[in-house]
């Protein structure tokens, strides 16, 4: 329990929200290179006023920016922004559909309705036991959906609350060793994520950025006791805008969630519930702050918790 993440992995650059890459999100990026090529060469004056409404500065900007699709994987690297009524592609977060998973949903769309027609055309030509596989594959669709679902919520008015960051089942409730907490020591509480599991993480208090860390690693199963120092995992720092506390939020992935998102930048002043990102295909999330604090936990181990509305426990002021 003495260990922590330094010890066992080291620190990346944050090129993107989603820093560790990934087939989608290089096929995403691709996409984007031929629409602003398109655009710039049949759409100029959109191009133009695109420049013209874009706001912020990024010298030596090293990202290709037309419109606020640009800014999807680069918002907490970018200086560039736009304001929300220049951003025609707002209504994609209203789908109720992750964003970040928007890719994955159209590849799999694509390749299980191909397999839905290749299956439905040999039940009708050659023989009825493959309506069975055309079932399965419609299941697998739906599955796929549901997984990149993204429902709302709403907080509790509860000003002491610490919200859970993840749906899903608590797996650890305890204080470990941690040399960025007072005294060297941080209470903990883990999620364990499923694949049929809500992936949106958010914000477990009233919040301000302070510190992002992305450590690359590996991919042990989220329940396994090592995945906390050994899986690639992100750290997300909020300065508590009640307490002042510290309270971390660390996003890690597991044997099939390889992919974590945060768009978050430092500086940035967050609501209690808000989003922040997610992870792809089961994993882990953990809260920790201060073991010293003065704390009431409303939880226990086995609970299933929502993300944005659940209390995991309350936080008094120093």
């Amino acid at each position: 329990m003495g260990t922590t993440a330094q010890a066992a992995l080291t620190p990346a650059p944050i090129t993107s929200a989603q820093p560790g890459g990934g087939l989608c999100m290089s096929l995403e990026l691709a996409w984007g290179r031929c629409r602003r090529a398109w655009l710039r060469r049949f759409w100029p004056a959109y191009v133009r006023r695109m420049s013209e409404v874009r706001q912020g500065t990024c010298p030596d900007c090293p990202h290709d920016i037309v419109d606020p699709r640009d800014l999807k994987f680069y918002r907490n690297v970018c200086g560039y922004r736009f304001r929300p009524e220049d951003d025609r592609f707002a209504w994609r977060g209203r789908l109720r559909l992750a964003r970040y998973g928007l890719a994955e949903l159209i590849l799999f769309s694509v390749l299980l309705s191909t397999l839905t027609l290749l299956f439905g055309s040999c039940a009708l030509l050659i023989h009825a036991l493959f309506w069975p596989a055309v079932a399965v594959v419609v299941g697998l669709w739906l599955f796929v959906i549901s997984f990149f679902r993204d429902p709302e919520r709403t907080p509790p008015a509860d000003a002491d609350a610490v919200l859970s960051p993840a749906d899903g089942t608590v797996s650890h409730i305890e204080e470990v060793a941690d040399p960025d907490f007072p005294g060297g020591r941080a209470f903990r509480i883990s999620i364990f994520l499923s694949v049929f599991n809500v992936h949106v993480n958010r914000t477990p208090r009233q919040c301000r950025v302070a510190t992002l860390r992305y450590y690359p690693g590996e991919f042990l199963d989220a329940r396994a006791g090592e995945c906390a120092v050994r899986n690639e995992q992100f750290w997300i720092d909020f300065v508590d805008s009640r307490t002042g506390q510290l309270v971390r939020v660390k996003q890690i992935a597991g044997a099939i969630a390889r992919r974590i998102v945060c768009w978050l930048r430092e500086g940035e002043d967050l609501q209690a519930g808000e989003r922040f990102g997610m992870i792809k295909f089961g994993s882990r999330t953990d809260v920790l702050v201060p073991a010293g604090c003065e704390r009431e936990v409303k939880v226990k181990i086995g609970d299933a918790v929502k993300g944005g509305t659940t209390i995991l426990f309350n936080l008094k002021r120093s």
